[in-house]
């Protein structure tokens, strides 16, 4: 096989600063890398890599059925705890709007939960055993 996965996503985001706060301070991720004169901010946990790229002002907000692209990022969690522990730390951070707590995915017995972060970019939240 020629490929091997995924080396990072980027996302345009509305609020690089809110957005990086998102990851850094919610999530426990690190800036690995920044380029003020984009701007963009690079964070990643030590496992995913994840570029932030600022939009210019007045850029239209995230529409998962009406654009071509982005659906949504999934970020998986290592056990059932873990996911609602992350959904109770990322639904009471600033700017997160929840789209639904913790749930069965598609009848179990994985279980997800989706918010949408500070910049409008939808993050769906993985525990599968």
């Amino acid at each position: 096989m020629d490929t091997l996965g995924i080396h990072h996503l980027g996302l345009a985001v509305s609020n690089l600063e809110a957005t990086t706060r998102f990851f850094t301070d919610c999530l426990g991720w690190s800036v690995v890398r920044e380029m003020p004169d984009y701007p963009a901010k690079f964070v990643s946990n030590g496992s995913a890599f994840v570029t932030l790229w600022q939009t210019s002002p007045g850029s239209r907000p995230f529409d998962r059925r009406g654009q071509v692209g982005l659906h949504h990022v999934a970020i998986r969690v290592p056990d059932e705890a873990a996911l609602v522990a992350v959904f109770d730390r990322v639904a009471h951070y600033p700017g997160v709007v929840v789209e639904f707590a913790p749930e069965l995915l598609r009848g179990g017995p994985a279980k997800h939960c989706m918010v949408y972060e500070p910049s409008g970019v939808r993050v769906e939240f993985v525990w599968a055993p």
